[in-house]
């Protein structure tokens, strides 16, 4: 974590982001392929929400969000959002990932444009996510579980596989 973001984290604290005015449904955030998604889609599914990155310890987990989409995908949506913020592991563009995940992961997930989680760009997504839940990512691989409607959002750090029970039972309840 480089010393600019820690100061941020610690002079911002969880749950001290900025409130966000709206709903996740308001949200508009451009795919890996560049193309505007209105998060009002979304409205009635639960959503996995998670920060990636190419180059890290974590990566692997692309192969078990990519087993929660395919085993539970009328259950939940899995969002990516290739992050740039841990240690500059997300370095490639938007074509450069989605090629790298296809390739070493077989990712069918839904994939969004490189955004960034925390610090004075946070997008507001992320802000939101951590104005809600109080909690915003530490590390590449953090994950939101939202409810249907949004009414429970509960996080789930790095070392939370997306297969583990804590998130599995979330969809199935």
């Amino acid at each position: 974590m480089g010393l600019i973001s820690f100061l941020y984290d610690k002079l911002s604290g969880p749950g001290k982001a900025t409130p966000v005015a709206g709903t996740l449904y308001d949200f508009k955030v451009k795919d890996i392929e560049g193309k505007e998604v209105d998060f009002g889609q979304y409205k009635g599914k639960n959503l996995l929400i998670v920060n990636t990155a190419s180059k890290c310890g974590y990566t692997p987990q692309y192969e078990d969000l990519e087993k929660l989409h395919r085993t539970y995908g009328d259950k939940v949506t899995v969002l990516g959002f290739p992050a740039n913020n841990f240690l500059w592991q997300e370095p490639g563009s938007e074509s450069e990932i989605a090629t790298f995940c296809q390739k070493n992961y077989g990712v069918t997930f839904k994939m969004f444009s490189k955004t960034s989680v925390k610090g004075n760009d946070i997008h507001p997504l992320y802000q939101w996510l951590r104005w809600k839940t109080g909690k915003g990512p530490s590390w590449n691989f953090c994950k939101y579980f939202v409810n249907k409607d949004a009414s429970e959002i509960k996080f789930f750090p790095s070392d939370v596989k997306p297969m583990d029970a804590e998130i599995v039972n979330e969809i199935v309840k």
